[in-house]
């Protein structure tokens, strides 16, 4: 009977872009630095400060576009996404909605066998990451670090086109060489600079219905 069930797995990656300064401010790009001093009115989300782009996300966004065939929006637009959490000074994070940078790619990959197979991109999109938290283990209390509050991040969104969790690994590790040789983002993992989440579906159907969640960062 367990036979009759097949899983199927979308993936959201999140890469730290490697440029000088963050994504809407001229904040050094360094979480390495002690805590809080890469930071500004702009990252603090302070009355009054207005983001400023940084125009290296968007190149590098439309370079990753291009490596993965997707098709480069004429007009884009970025959005707020509210939500209320400690990491996230403003309140919203600056991401892209309906207008992404690129949509409809597709990535290359090589199984163990020799044999390729495309794993659709359903959309490639620029935002900011959140602020860290380091957490006390004494139960003290919370600590906030916004020196990574406000670096530049593009997601990139697949379609459920993974059907195992080897075809998984290697579509990660093929997606991280590709952003690594192509010079966007270091993909250093034990520094979060790579995350994915994992969405998995197992059922004996070929209907997709709500999604579960399996977040993995530092580590993949």
């Amino acid at each position: 009977m367990e036979k009759d069930y097949k899983i199927t797995i979308g993936i959201e990656v999140h890469a730290e872009l490697n440029t000088k300064t963050k994504a809407y401010c001229k904040c050094e790009n360094n979480i390495k630095e002690n805590a809080n001093r890469n930071i500004c009115p702009t990252c603090m989300g302070l009355p009054g400060a207005l983001p400023y782009f940084n125009e290296e996300v968007l190149k590098k966004a439309i370079k990753l576009g291009l490596a993965t065939k997707s098709t480069i929006a004429r007009e884009t637009k970025f959005d707020r996404k509210n939500y209320f959490y400690p990491d996230l000074a403003k309140g919203y994070q600056i991401s892209q909605a309906d207008k992404p940078i690129a949509e409809n790619g597709v990535l290359e990959i090589e199984m163990e066998d020799g044999k390729t197979r495309e794993i659709r991109i359903e959309r490639i999109h620029m935002e900011e990451d959140t602020a860290k938290l380091n957490y006390d283990n004494f139960g003290r209390g919370t600590l906030i670090d916004f020196n990574r509050g406000g670096i530049p991040l593009v997601e990139i969104v697949s379609k459920p086109d993974i059907h195992s969790i080897k075809e998984a690994l290697i579509y990660l590790e093929t997606l991280r060489k590709l952003l690594i040789y192509l010079e966007i983002a270091e993909c250093k993992m034990e520094e979060g600079g790579f995350r994915a989440d994992v969405n998995i579906s197992v059922s004996n159907t070929d209907t997709l219905r709500t999604k579960s969640r399996n977040k993995k960062y530092e580590f993949i």
